[in-house]
């Protein structure tokens, strides 16, 4: 759960305070803490692929998520950075990441959250052997308490959010056939979403991609080039606010 606003700002204080100076291996991130990039970067060193043949997900022998318990599918570290960096300038307070995996984008939330004072980070993971490694990494980099991992569906665990929510990562697994988990995940969560509040997208899924480009859903959006292309939305209005386009 959040920390308390004062405990959270006394807390923060005084990791300024103590922060150590020695640069990590790691070029340019803005993340400063080298506890923190320690774990980013061993986790990246050691990113577990999965075997060549049909083996993405949704890509042909298996869908079933638990057949990838091992296996991280994690963000990239720009993409990382940007979150951290986003969070940051919006001063953000409740983040949802979906989905949580074995917590690398969780890292880049919780670190924001905690540099800004205090905060909660909303993780959705279907795979309970994943929700025990991304605890792990976590208290491995003194974010644990940032964190609420919610274990089961994501269409019925991100329902109630508790609040208005600053930021939101949509990355799910993809589907067989019928609307993407992204759609579906995006239309139980955008509700929640401040306006002036950001959606990242991964996987850049066409019907997330129809939904959060539709002016009617109260969004504007652009695409990065960072991995395989990076959708960024932000919430401008709620959607019974937004004037019909003019044609």
């Amino acid at each position: 759960m959040p920390l308390p606003a004062k405990k959270a700002a006394d807390q923060h204080k005084e990791h300024d305070m103590h922060q150590d100076s020695t640069p990590s291996t790691r070029g340019s991130s803005p993340i400063r803490d080298n506890r923190i990039r320690s774990v980013i970067e061993r986790m990246n060193a050691s990113r577990n692929s999965p075997p060549r043949a049909g083996s993405r997900p949704g890509s042909g022998s298996t869908r079933n998520p638990e057949d990838f318990a091992d296996i991280g599918f994690s963000i990239h570290p720009d993409q990382g950075d940007l979150i951290y960096l986003l969070c940051r300038g919006m001063g953000a307070h409740r983040v949802v990441d979906f989905a949580t995996s074995v917590g690398m984008s969780t890292l880049y939330f919780a670190a924001a959250m905690r540099d800004n004072g205090g905060g909660h980070v909303i993780g959705a993971e279907l795979v309970p052997a994943k929700v025990d490694t991304a605890r792990r990494n976590l208290e491995e980099a003194g974010l644990a308490e940032y964190a609420d991992i919610r274990v089961g569906d994501a269409r019925e665990t991100l329902r109630d959010l508790g609040g208005p929510v600053d930021f939101e990562l949509i990355d799910g697994w993809p589907l067989p056939d019928g609307p993407s988990l992204a759609r579906q995940v995006i239309e139980i969560v955008a509700p929640q979403l401040r306006v002036g509040g950001y959606v990242m997208n991964d996987n850049a899924e066409p019907d997330f991609l129809d939904y959060i480009r539709d002016p009617a859903n109260g969004f504007i959006s652009v695409t990065l080039p960072i991995k395989r292309g990076t959708e960024l939305a932000l919430k401008i209005a709620e959607p019974a606010l937004v004037e019909p386009r003019k044609t």
